[in-house]
Formats: C-alpha cells, sequence, structure tokens
C-alpha cells in the first residue's frame, strides 16, 4: 500500500546521526534522528527537541573542553582527587553527564559550514536552515495535505525514519580524549516505515495540533514524516505515548508448555503523537519557509 510513497519520501528524508559519551567513561554511545527536507533551499523540518540537542551540541563540547583544560593545570600532588572534585562540582560532572555529542546530517550535502534554526514556542517543532552547501544529495521535497479536514479517525497512514542505528564509523580517541566519525564501519542505517491508523486528533494549545496513531512512533523516527498512500505529508513523528489498558496480572498462572508458571505483566498501548500538518504549514508561513502542497486526486 505505501511502497511507491515510500519509495518518493524516502528521497527528500534523512537521518540525523550522533554520537555521545558521559562523564567517567570511555564508551561511545550512537543515537539517530529524521528530518525531511520541505524546499531545495536547504531548509527542513524535524522536532524541537532534536533541534536543541543539536543546538547545544557546540556548549557541551565546549564546556567539557574548558574542563579538560583545568583539569591538566591540576597538580598531580596529594591534593589532586581533592581539587578533581572540586573541579568536577564546578561543572556539574557526574558520572551520567554527557559531556560530549558529535552529529552528522548524512547524505543531505556535500558540505555545511552551519545551520540556523527556529523553534516554535509551543510545539515539539523545529524549521533547519542550512547554510555553505553547493550540492544538495536530497531529492524532491515535502508536499503537504491542502486541508486538515483530510485527517479524519480511521485514515491509514504511515511513518518514516531511522530507528534503530546500525552506523558503527566512531570511535573513542584515548589519545585526544575526544569521541570521532571514522573512516571505518558502517556508516549507514536502514530506513524504518511503521503504518497505522488514526486514532484521535489531539488538542493542544487551544487548537488541533496533533494526529495520534494506532502504533508507536520508534526511537530515532521523532522528525519523521507522517504520509499516505501518495506521499501527501499529514505531519511529523514527534512522541510516544503509553496508554494503560488495565489489564494488569499478577502472580497469574499459565501452562505455555509441561510446567506451569506464574507471570506478572502490566501492560499499555502504545500509540505515536505526530505534528499536525496545519502547524507545520503555519510555521513555515510565519517564517517565509517556502513549501509547496499535494495535487489533488
Amino acid at each position: 500500500m505505501f511502497v511507491q510513497a515510500i519509495d518518493l519520501v524516502s528521497r527528500f528524508t534523512r537521518p540525523i546521526h550522533s554520537i555521545m559519551r558521559n562523564y567517567g567513561s570511555t564508551r561511545v554511545s550512537p543515537g539517530a534522528a529524521t528530518l525531511f527536507f520541505v524546499n531545495d533551499d536547504g531548509e527542513a523540518v524535524t522536532c524541537r527537541h532534536v533541534a536543541e540537542q543539536l543546538l547545544n551540541a557546540e556548549n557541551i563540547n565546549q564546556q567539557y573542553a574548558l574542563f579538560a583544560q583545568a583539569r591538566f593545570r591540576l597538580k598531580n600532588d596529594t591534593h589532586y582527587d581533592d581539587n578533581l572534585k572540586q573541579l568536577e562540582q564546578q561543572y556539574n560532572y557526574k558520572q551520567d553527564a554527557t559531556i560530549q555529542i558529535k552529529n552528522n546530517f548524512l547524505n543531505s550535502f556535500d558540505q555545511i559550514t552551519g545551520f540556523d534554526c527556529h523553534l516554535h514556542p509551543q510545539f515539539d517543532l523545529a524549521i533547519i536552515k542550512f547554510k555553505g552547501f553547493q550540492k544538495k544529495y536530497y531529492q524532491g521535497y515535502a508536499t503537504f495535505i491542502n486541508s486538515s479536514t483530510e485527517i479524519k479517525q480511521g485514515k491509514s497512514l504511515c511513518r518514516l525514519g531511522y530507528p534503530f542505528p546500525e552506523f558503527t564509523n566512531f570511535a573513542y580517541n584515548y589519545q585526544a580524549d575526544d569521541i570521532q566519525w571514522t573512516r571505518e564501519g558502517n556508516a549507514n542505517s536502514p530506513s524504518f516505515p511503521i503504518d497505522g491508523i488514526v486514532t484521535r486528533l489531539m488538542a493542544q494549545h487551544g487548537r488541533i495540533g496533533g494526529v495520534e496513531m494506532s502504533t508507536p512512533g520508534l526511537r530515532g523516527q521523532s522528525g519523521g514524516p507522517l504520509f499516505d498512500a501518495q506521499g501527501a505529508i499529514y505531519g511529523m513523528q514527534s512522541s510516544t505515548r503509553h496508554l494503560h489498558l488495565g489489564f494488569d496480572l499478577e502472580n497469574f498462572e499459565i501452562n505455555p508448555g509441561q510446567n506451569a508458571k506464574k507471570i506478572t505483566n502490566t501492560p499499555f498501548l502504545h500509540v505515536g503523537q505526530c505534528i499536525h500538518a496545519e502547524v507545520i504549514k503555519g510555521f513555515l508561513t510565519q517564517h517565509q519557509v517556502k513549501h509547496y502542497y499535494a495535487v489533488q486526486a
């Protein structure tokens, strides 16, 4: 049902690959998110929480660089441990504190010198405008539905994004005390679609601003498009809500084979929450970002 639409949407939907590490660890953790382009000018939309991480990355990296310099200047004497603890308190560094983040906009441009962001003040939505590229590697752009009346309960829609990251082209450099992208390893992760039906429209901030789907949005799909079988964009994956079903089981006996056993289970229904197309179109219009509409059949 969505075969041709996935092929179309995947041309302008791209992954954001991230690597990060916490204080006191050399383990590098990969992560992913999604964005999709709305025109030929290098302008895309994603979630506000994704854009905020992109914007915060440089501050986090700069702060750790200052910490590392100050740590290097500590005298290696009997007071070193106490002085290091004071320095850690000054920078608020604990074992779970994120100290480095690096991001990579995969298969989008030949190069970039930076980007500007517009963060929506209410909804989990952001516009990213990339700068300094000569060639773009995405093809086409999103075409949005013309009217919100097209989003109805029971409508079958699909989301595309980049969960389950498989990229391995990163490492920790012990000499530089830094996380780095490398030429070795797998640089890609496959896209992953997930379909469902519209269960409810969500009222937020005094207006209809969200579309609830019967299936969850997966980690890494945040910022990915929500679209129909023709590839028209209905919204953007934002988060997943966990609805308690009330079918709790405690020490419930089952007989899966020869031996009976007791289980405890608290089931939830995981539903995806998407930013409504009208919110996205309105925000693009507000910031004078060129965008397009799907041709109605």
